[in-house]
């Protein structure tokens, strides 16, 4: 499939993108491998082939949730450098 400038221009303006009449034909050519190479993965028979939901078959180990002991607030506050009551103080960093 041969995309043309006038695709990309209308592209570029449907994505709010500017380029310049070099950069549009290096799109335009960029464009046109994308689509030759989608084009060669539809003549691939796929018959049988299970789709893949992800890339590696690696598989997430996870631990169990485990309700452990907690900071009391007072020890959690100790060592802080600046504390009000029942928060820690830190520098203002919005105007």
């Amino acid at each position: 499939m041969k995309i043309d400038l006038n695709t990309v221009k209308k592209m570029a303006h449907l994505a709010r993108l500017e380029f310049n009449e070099e950069g549009a034909e290096k799109m335009k050519q960029d464009m046109t491998q994308i689509l030759d190479w989608v084009e060669q993965l539809n003549e691939v028979d796929t018959e049988g082939v299970n789709p893949i939901t992800t890339m590696s078959s690696e598989v997430n180990v996870l631990r169990e949730d485990v309700v452990g002991e907690h900071l009391s607030r007072e020890r959690g506050l100790q060592n802080a450098p600046q504390k009000d009551s029942d928060y820690f103080r830190v520098p203002k960093v919005l105007e």
